[in-house]
């Protein structure tokens, strides 16, 4: 599987509770945190949910 490289760049603040479920479930802790994951159809789903809080590129 590939690796992608996904990066937080807005606050998952006043957002809905799913939405902050999905970036914690991520594993991003704050602005900026930068995680490199396998290209899972699982975590992939989750990518797409929340992109508009997200930068992702190819690792």
């Amino acid at each position: 599987m590939a690796k992608i490289r996904i990066t937080q760049i807005k606050s998952a603040i006043d957002r809905p509770v799913r939405q902050k479920a999905t970036v914690q479930a991520l594993g991003l802790r704050n602005l900026h945190h930068t995680i490199e994951v396998e290209a899972t159809p699982q975590i992939l789903g989750m990518v797409k949910k929340i992109e508009h809080l997200l930068k992702v590129e190819q690792a």
